[in-house]
């Protein structure tokens, strides 16, 4: 039986590294990159600069499920609806912040 999780390269911050993530994370945080116009490398590394503890890979599964649960609630700290939330791109302050 095949694993649910597959193990993907990715170079952050200038250096290769690897997370293992299911195809639905991967997938996931692909969308999320193209909704806030960067490349997923940029998005990643943002991830790994404000993640305080656990793996680069627990930290990603842990955004990409917060980003669809606050987009599930309706709206974020904004108040935008789910489609304004994927259009705008991100405020300055955090590029973790739930849209």
């Amino acid at each position: 039986m095949k694993s649910p999780v597959v193990k993907r390269s990715i170079v952050i911050a200038g250096h290769k590294t690897s997370v293992s993530l299911e195809d639905a994370f991967w997938s996931g945080l692909k969308d999320i990159a193209v909704g806030r116009r960067m490349t997923l490398s940029d998005l990643v590394a943002a991830i790994d600069s404000e993640r305080h503890h656990g793996n680069l890979s627990s930290a990603i599964r842990l955004f990409v499920l917060d980003h669809y649960r606050t987009r599930t609630a309706g709206h974020g700290e904004s108040g935008q609806t789910p489609r304004e939330m994927i259009m705008a791109p991100p405020r300055a302050a955090s590029i973790l912040r739930s849209e």
